[in-house]
């Protein structure tokens, strides 16, 4: 299987499937001498992990990780950095009713047909379980973008018909929602959606908004490898997501040149632009201003009502699906879209550390 490769300066790949061992990964590149928080990045995982709220998947998983390599007395050495999470609440039993069929929306037979072979146990590769080495993997990237001085916060800003345009909000905030919104008020509706949409057997989507702080100007590449085009590889690789985009994204389609272009204003001997309608990059280039973007998920496809399908032969059947997911995936992805945001962002300081070198 390809594709398990994220970076070029600072490399992800990672392994494992839902009900497997475990999952886990291989940072490479990553410098020597940073300070090593075992314990932020164990926060880190906490804020992904299922099982953390009412609100989540059932699925009990302490998420411990495991550093086994490129970290010597709190530092890192310089060398590949590999890490495990195992995987403990394990039922494959819970999938043998989809063993032979495909369930709507999932990645049953897409991968069958590229493959001849799927894991059908939860999804296997395809399951947001392998996300857990990603907010891991993340984590040791926020360690050293911290150095830098820069900071990657991401809310939950809508699920499904409730949204919140808050801004200004305390990031602390975030986490006192058990579902990641900042407005106490969107966060109370949110709530009851997904309590009465869990009632109902069904599931919803939303959106996660994401601000960077303290990136400085030229960070990215100008054609292919543009930052904001490098942000959305990003975020389009987290399961569920369908849509991404910067700044004023969507919204810049109807308007004018006029009113969407940023204009360079000398403040206090730096150049800065007045707005930031560009949330952060020109060019394909972070220009210092705050870089913003965000992501939209769709619905989990697991839902308790029957759905119309086929198996393996073709032959048209019902499934009613069983097992613990989640009504809504935004929550527990806000630390994803943080994890990826780090990565990128680091993967890119270090491409220039090397390209002035």
């Amino acid at each position: 299987m390809g594709g398990n490769i994220f970076g070029k300066a600072l490399t992800l790949i990672t392994f494992g499937e839902s009900h497997g061992i475990a999952v886990g990964g291989v940072l490479d590149g990553f410098p020597a001498g940073i300070d090593i928080d075992a314990d932020f990045i164990q926060q880190r995982l906490n804020a992904r992990r299922p099982g953390q709220s009412r609100l989540t998947t059932r699925r009990d998983e302490s998420d411990k990780i495991e550093i086994l390599s490129g970290v010597f007395e709190n530092k890192s050495l310089g060398t590949p950095i590999a890490f495990l999470i195992r995987n403990k609440d394990v039922r494959p039993e819970d999938y043998e009713h989809v063993k032979m069929v495909y369930r709507p929306s999932h990645a049953d037979y897409t991968y069958e047909k590229k493959y001849g072979i799927r894991d059908y146990r939860g999804g296997g590769r395809a399951s947001a379980r392998e996300t857990a080495a990603r907010v891991a993997a993340g984590a040791f990237a926020m360690l050293l973008l911290d150095k830098h001085g820069i900071k990657i916060t991401a809310w939950t800003s809508g699920i499904g018909t409730v949204s919140t345009g808050i801004a200004g909000f305390d990031a602390s905030d975030i986490e006192k929602s058990p579902v990641r919104c900042p407005d106490e008020e969107a966060s109370e509706k949110m709530i009851k959606l997904l309590e009465e949409t869990e009632k109902e057997g069904d599931t919803l989507g939303g959106t996660v908004s994401c601000l960077i702080k303290g990136v400085p100007p030229s960070l990215g590449e100008p054609v292919f490898d543009k930052l904001n085009a490098e942000l959305s590889k990003a975020m389009m690789s987290i399961n569920a997501v369908k849509g991404f985009e910067t700044g004023d994204g969507f919204g810049m389609a109807m308007k004018k040149g006029s009113e969407v272009n940023d204009l360079f204003i000398n403040k206090n001997g730096k150049i800065r632009t007045e707005t930031n309608h560009s949330g952060g990059i020109q060019g394909g280039i972070s220009n210092g201003e705050d870089i913003f973007f965000r992501v939209a998920f769709k619905p989990v496809p697991t839902i308790m009502k029957p759905q119309k399908t086929v198996d393996r032969e073709g032959n048209e059947t019902i499934l009613i699906n069983k097992g613990r997911h989640d009504v809504c995936v935004v929550p527990r992805a806000v630390p994803v879209v943080e994890a990826m945001a780090a990565l990128v962002l680091a993967d890119h300081l270090l491409r220039n550390t090397t390209s002035r070198q």
